[in-house]
């Protein structure tokens, strides 16, 4: 599913990531742990092509990253890469149905098709009765399961977490960990998370540690 070769990145004269080489299956489940200032973060930015290696090789779903432009990266990313994040980062001006629908919306899905299809994973995450509410009218566990609904509105082929549950209080945060292996069972997605969850991270079905800019062997 993923392939990432010798990844090196610098920011100025700190080289943060010093060779990063990692293989991701299809419905493979992978946490990357380690302390704050590792490259963690920086890692997955990459492997998610929200950001660029210095050097070194990306392969997605048989894609090589480098070799698309910024309007195919941008299609590609959209159409094949989901995202999860600590902070839900939904749009406060638009209801729970409207934030799902909305990388369906810039990949130009057909919009009966996309709303049926965004109301049927709120009513998957157990929200149809929170499809007109707006973030401020949910709960965190429920803003933070519309915004993986809209992660999943895709059909990605891999989705990327960045401290997933990291805003949430532990029972929510139990919650999250066990739907992300539903999603997995259900859907046959493969999850890239970084967390200091160590009961997510002992869940996963590998848990590579970051340090000094390297996985750890």
């Amino acid at each position: 599913m993923l392939i990432a070769q010798n990844i090196k990145k610098s920011f100025g004269d700190l080289q943060v990531l010093k060779g990063i080489n990692l293989e991701i299956q299809k419905a493979e489940v992978v946490s990357i742990v380690g302390k704050s200032g590792t490259g963690k973060s920086t890692l997955l930015h990459i492997l998610g092509t929200l950001d660029s290696a210095d050097e070194g090789s990306l392969i997605i779903a048989d894609q090589e990253i480098s070799k698309l432009n910024p309007k195919q990266l941008a299609k590609f990313r959209n159409q094949k890469l989901g995202f999860i994040f600590q902070f839900h980062h939904l749009l406060n001006e638009f209801t729970a149905l409207e934030n799902v629908m909305i990388p369906g919306m810039i990949a130009k899905s057909n919009q009966k098709q996309l709303t049926n299809k965004a109301k049927e994973l709120l009513d998957y995450f157990g929200l149809s009765d929170r499809l007109t509410h707006k973030p401020n009218q949910l709960s965190g566990g429920e803003q933070q399961r519309v915004a993986v609904a809209r992660a999943l509105i895709n059909d990605p082929q891999i989705i990327f977490a960045d401290e997933p549950s990291g805003n949430l209080d532990n029972v929510t945060s139990e919650e999250l960990h066990h739907l992300i292996f539903k999603l997995r069972t259900d859907f046959n997605q493969s999850f890239v998370i970084v967390t200091h969850n160590n009961e997510l991270a002992d869940m996963s079905d590998r848990s590579l540690t970051m340090e000094d800019g390297l996985i750890k062997k």
